[in-house]
Formats: C-alpha cells, sequence, structure tokens
C-alpha cells in the first residue's frame, strides 16, 4: 500500500487526470456565524427582493409537467441520507436539500428554487420496463438496465461509496443480481468514478463483466486537464461552492444535481469501445446502439439507445439546463456548433423511435411528442447561441458586448430546461467567441493593459483614492447597481487588500449578486468569493486517496506535467538523468537543459548522471512531492551514479502547486 505522504501526491495529481471540479467536499455540516457585524452575510436587499419579483414575472408558465417527470417511476429510497466511507465519515448527503418548499425566498432566485425543488428528488426510480435510474445520489445519476444475468449499469456516479449505496438500494429493490456491465457515457468523472463501489476488477479481467467505453475514452479521461490540474482545482472550488452550506442564503446545488460527493474516484479500463455512430452491440442479451458525440460536452461522448423499451440516454449532451461551452472551473472550449448538430442528428436518429429520453443528469422526459421537442428546443438553444454569436462577431462587436446584448429567444426560453441553471448565455457567448477569436477582442488598449495589482492601484489614485472608491460603492450598493459596486470594490481590494471595509462591501455585492443568479454555478463562485473575503483563504491539502485515476495515466504524460513544474534558471548546469520503472518495465530518459526539461518514454538519454530503478509510485515521490532521495532508498529505490544530480534536478522543480487567492491578489 502506499504511505500517507504518497497517497497524498496520488489524489493531487488526480487533480490533473479528471475534472477537478468533481473534487469539492460536499456540504454537510452546519454553517458559523461571523462575530463580526460587517463580516456577517446580509439579508437580500431591497433591490434584490425587486429584481426577484421581477424575475419571477417573467418566468414561463408552470403546467407541472417537470414534478411529474421529476417524480413519476420512485419506488424507494434509503433510510439513512448520509452515505458514508469505510471510516464512518460521511461523503454525501442525500437529504442536503430538502428545506427547499414552497415559495422562493429573496434570497434565491425563483427559477433556480423551482430547479432544485425537482432535483432534491432521490431515490430508485423506473424508467421504463427493464430500466431504471437513482438519482440524487450524487451530482450523476446512474441508469440500471435488466440484462439476461444481470445489471448493466450507465455512469456509476461520482465515488465508490455513492456507487456502491445505489447499486445496494438497486438490489434491495429489485433483487440482488451480479453486475453483468458497466458503460461509461463520457470521459468525465462523475461519469465512471464510482466504478470499483459496484464492479470488481478480477471479475472484469475474467470476462465477468463488459466495460464499454466510446473511442478514445481512457485517453481523454487520464489526460483532459492533465497540465492545468492545480489551476483547475481551486477555480472549480468556485464553481461548485466547495464548502458552502445548503441554504437560503447558501449553496443551491449545482443547476444539473447537487452537490458533488467526497468520497474515492476510482476506474477500471473499458474492455470494449464505441468508434463510430450507429454501432451496436448485444450486451448481457439487452441490444444497445450508441450515438458518438465526442467534442460537445466532453472529448470523449456517446449516447446509448435501448431498443426494446425504446429509451434514448442523451449523456449530458441534453439536460434540464443549459450546458457550459466553457466551464468556469476551466477546460478547453466546447464546439457549440457541433453540439448543436449532433442534438439534430439525435433528434432524426432517435427522435421518433424513443419513447423516453433520459440522461446522466436530471430526471426524464416521457412520450415520444416529448423527447422530440426536448431535442429540438435544445438543438436552438446552441445553434441560435453559436450563429447569434458569431453574427455579432463579425460585426465587430466585443466579447462582453455581444454577452450583454444576446438574449435568449421568448419561445426558447419558454422551456424550462433551456434556462441557464448551470452554463449561461453571457459565459457561452464569451465561450464561442474565444473558441473562434481568441481571448484578445482587438482592441488595443487591452492588448498589454497593467496586471490586476497595477491597474487597480492606478484605477483608484484616478478615481481620488480609497475614501472616494468607497464613497462611490456606497451610492452604487444604495441604488442596488452590484454590478458596479464590484468593479469598484474590486479595485480597491486588489489596490489594498487589507482595507477591511472594502472587502466587507465587495462581499455584500457579490452576495446580492449569488441571490439574484439564476445559474446555480454562478451563485457558487459569487457566495463563495464573499466567504473568503470576510474570513479569508487557507489551502487545504486533499484528504482522501484513490490510486485507479493515477495509475491510468500514461508515464509520458505524467513527464511532460512535470516538464510544467521545472524552472532551468534553478539548475547550475544541464543534465541527463534515467528512470527503469520496475514495475511498469519502462524506461525513460529525462535531459534538464538551460530552457526546457524533455523526458522521452522508451529513450533512455546518452550519459546520464545517474539511473534510478523503482516502482513508478516512488519516482512519482521523488520528482513530484520531492522526497528525499535517502528515504526512498530504504523503500527500495536503487540509484546508480551521482546521487547529487537528483539533489540538483528537484531544486529545479517546483513543488505542486496549493490553493491560490482569487477573490484578492
Amino acid at each position: 500500500m502506499p504511505s500517507p505522504t504518497l497517497r497524498r501526491l496520488v489524489r493531487r495529481l488526480i487533480l490533473s487526470c479528471a475534472p477537478a471540479a468533481l473534487l469539492a467536499t460536499p456540504p454537510l455540516a452546519g454553517a458559523q456565524q461571523a462575530a463580526d457585524p460587517l463580516l456577517a452575510p446580509k439579508p437580500p436587499s431591497a433591490a434584490t427582493r425587486a429584481a426577484q419579483e421581477a424575475a419571477a414575472r417573467a418566468l414561463p408558465a408552470d403546467d407541472a409537467r417537470d414534478t411529474d417527470f421529476a417524480t413519476r417511476g420512485f419506488i424507494a429510497s434509503r433510510a439513512d441520507p448520509l452515505i458514508r466511507n469505510a471510516a464512518g465519515k460521511p461523503v454525501f448527503n442525500i437529504a442536503a436539500y430538502q428545506f427547499v418548499s414552497g415559495p422562493a425566498p429573496a434570497s434565491v432566485h425563483p427559477s433556480l428554487w423551482r430547479e432544485m425543488s425537482l432535483l432534491k428528488h432521490h431515490g430508485l426510480y423506473k424508467v421504463a420496463d427493464g430500466v431504471w435510474q437513482v438519482r440524487g445520489f450524487d451530482i450523476s445519476n446512474m441508469t440500471v438496465i435488466a440484462g439476461k444475468t444481470g445489471w448493466i449499469l450507465v455512469d456509476p456516479l461520482v465515488s465508490r461509496e455513492t456507487a456502491a449505496a445505489a447499486l445496494e438500494l438497486v438490489n434491495a429493490q429489485l433483487g440482488k443480481r451480479p453486475v453483468s456491465a458497466l458503460i461509461y457515457s463520457h470521459s468525465h468523472a462523475d461519469h465512471f468514478g464510482g466504478a470499483r463501489g459496484v464492479a470488481d476488477e478480477a471479475d472484469v479481467a475474467a470476462g465477468k463483466v463488459a466495460v464499454l467505453a466510446p473511442a478514445r475514452f481512457m485517453e481523454e479521461a487520464a489526460s483532459e486537464n492533465v497540465m492545468a490540474g492545480p489551476a483547475m482545482g481551486r477555480r472549480a472550488m468556485y464553481q461548485f461552492g466547495a464548502g458552502l452550506v445548503p441554504g437560503a442564503q447558501g449553496q443551491m446545488g449545482s443547476g444539473i444535481g447537487m452537490a458533488t460527493s467526497g468520497g474515492d474516484i476510482t476506474l477500471i479500463a473499458p474492455t470494449d469501445t464505441i468508434a463510430r455512430t450507429g454501432e451496436k452491440r448485444v450486451v448481457d442479451g439487452v441490444e444497445l446502439e450508441f450515438q458518438i458525440v465526442s467534442g460537445s460536452e466532453a472529448p470523449s461522448e456517446m449516447n446509448v439507445y435501448i431498443a426494446q423499451p425504446k429509451v434514448f440516454l442523451s449523456a449530458e449532451m441534453s439536460t434540464c439546463s443549459l450546458h457550459n461551452i466553457l466551464t468556469p472551473r476551466g477546460a478547453k472550449v466546447r464546439d457549440a456548433h457541433a453540439w448543436a448538430g449532433f442534438l439534430d442528428e439525435a433528434l432524426n436518429l432517435y427522435g421518433q423511435r424513443s419513447e423516453v429520453v433520459i440522461s446522466s443528469h436530471c430526471w426524464p422526459r416521457f412520450g415520444q411528442p416529448e423527447v422530440a421537442r426536448m431535442l429540438a428546443s435544445q438543438r436552438d438553444n446552441y445553434r441560435y447561441l453559436h450563429d447569434q454569436t458569431v453574427r455579432r462577431m463579425n460585426q465587430g462587436e466585443t466579447p462582453v458586448e455581444i454577452a450583454e446584448g444576446l438574449a435568449q429567444p421568448a419561445g426558447t426560453a419558454a422551456d424550462w430546461f433551456n434556462h441557464g441553471y448551470y452554463g449561461t448565455y453571457s459565459h457561452n457567448a464569451k465561450a464561442i467567441y474565444q473558441y473562434y477569436l481568441g481571448w484578445y477582442d482587438a482592441v488595443p488598449a487591452n492588448l498589454n493593459p497593467w496586471p490586476p495589482v497595477e491597474r487597480a492601484r492606478r484605477y483608484v489614485a484616478a478615481l481620488g483614492g480609497a475614501e472616494r472608491v468607497l464613497a462611490e460603492a456606497d451610492k452604487a450598493m444604495a441604488a442596488g447597481d452590484y454590478r458596479w459596486a464590484s468593479e469598484l470594490l474590486n479595485q480597491l481590494v486588489f489596490a489594498d487588500p487589507k482595507n477591511a471595509r472594502a472587502r466587507a462591501m465587495l462581499a455584500d455585492s457579490y452576495e446580492q449578486q449569488a441571490y439574484q443568479a439564476e445559474s446555480a454555478i454562478w451563485r457558487n463562485q459569487f457566495l463563495l468569493a464573499a466567504r473568503e473575503l470576510r474570513q479569508g483563504y487557507e489551502a487545504a491539502g486533499p484528504s482522501t486517496a484513490s490510486t485507479d485515476m493515477i495509475a491510468a495515466v500514461p508515464t509520458q504524460l505524467l513527464m511532460d506535467s512535470l516538464a510544467t513544474h521545472y524552472d532551468p534558471a534553478k539548475l547550475a548546469k544541464p543534465l541527463a538523468i534515467n528512470i527503469e520503472l520496475t514495475d511498469r518495465k519502462e524506461v525513460l530518459g529525462i535531459e534538464a537543459g538551460p530552457a526546457v526539461l524533455i523526458a522521452r518514454v522508451g529513450q533512455p538519454a546518452a550519459n546520464p548522471a545517474v539511473t534510478i530503478k523503482a516502482p513508478r509510485r516512488l519516482v512519482l515521490g521523488l520528482l513530484m512531492l520531492k522526497m528525499s532521495a535517502f528515504k526512498l532508498q530504504l523503500a527500495g529505490m536503487k540509484i546508480e551514479g551521482d546521487s547529487a544530480a537528483i539533489g540538483a534536478l528537484q531544486n529545479a522543480l517546483d513543488p505542486i502547486p496549493g490553493g491560490f487567492n482569487i477573490a484578492e491578489p
């Protein structure tokens, strides 16, 4: 077993292997009240109350179809709402949002309140003959299909613990059966992380359990964000409101589900992959047809058509919300044009022969007309976003101008599932602009601006100093112009982070914008920034471990990531090191030069200063955690040559970054 220190390394490296947004700890505890009234959360202001009332008047009529769809087929749920790990620590609370009932409070956008009132439902639901879903046991859904001999499970949630709890419920209610197959719809960890909670890899190796995934699943699951893991993990805390407590003034889910579980993320490699739309498989006696939609919501993704009950599983291409073309946590920008095209293809291939559409988040929609209408309406939503952003872009509008001026058509907004509970028109319009033209808006003043702190100091001086900025911010707050108040106060906080009144007022302005946000993840970002301004931010290292994800990352990819930690100024002279990974029978050569570090798997370096022989986990401890070579030798590492070269290389490698400030410099 890896040591606790090496397990911490593994957990950190998972940030580089999976959508790091999924690593946020689920909120379970009660809120703490601030001792200083200036730093305490504030109730909704008069301006926010007025905004919420106006928003409520603009919402479409609620015909109760969603309530019917979200509760139809309910069988049972867990008696104990807390799902715990092997040590007894809670990793998820399925009842965390039961407070959402009745009219929306003024501190929550009325549309988001309605969304969470539907997403709060949890348990086992029958979808069609032979098809069920476990919903509300994590941010994602697990779909259950009755095979000839056992259960076919699609998307086994985020973590081992929640997936095991979901399967336990299935077996208790439907009769115990073995798992005969796993299907991963796409390469994000909330759709495969619980694999070992429901299946044994020995059974997979023995051919007792099939594991299906779209083509390039392993590559994308291991590498989608390998270079940007630390930054993405920190930003993900904002997107998912890590540590925020559910409540009327707190966290309100994610817009497509509850929070994310905090258990053990695992992975079992696929035994079969799907490469083309229209491919079919008979899995444990069940005929399945697949649609490849890679490049829409995930770089490796597929939808599943279950032929006999006429159920179309539209993974994450269509859900109960507008999705993200670029997630706030950060990722590669997605192709909105292709996304709309895949929805049109799904409509043509499956819209007329499906009686139910389900997804890996949210609730189903029942009836062939409803299936076709949803696919067509969401297609039009993404296509409008794409086409109108590009049209305005070609007329010379900047990303901010497009985002401010582009409004959702009334007909599209009439469908609740097109609303921006997760993605937003504002964020997505900017992402589409970035997809085509990048971050630069062609305004020369934005080509080489001062960095945030220097810009803030000049900004505050130009306005006449801190007191003048505070006075103007007071006016904006009183007028309910929280966007302008945030702009002013953010400059002052970056110019002088110790200005207590500026910090408190900026937190207040963020908080009111959180209350008014229809998007759950916009709300989370505003609220977490407010909390950090009031309480400060203290970086905390990850505490749980999973060796499966790190085992899936190819050595070359890990070494390429290592190169992003290399500071050539700290290396006195170039050096070469060879490494033999004894457990993987891999040889790699590392050449650290005056500018870059190059590592090549399968190509040892000529004239190495030192050769290291050890299992890969020890080598990762040496290079990633910069552990003592002497201590690692006691654990079995062998070193031949000049051991001082190891220390020289370690000195030139930055440690794995911890957290960093966002709401302040």
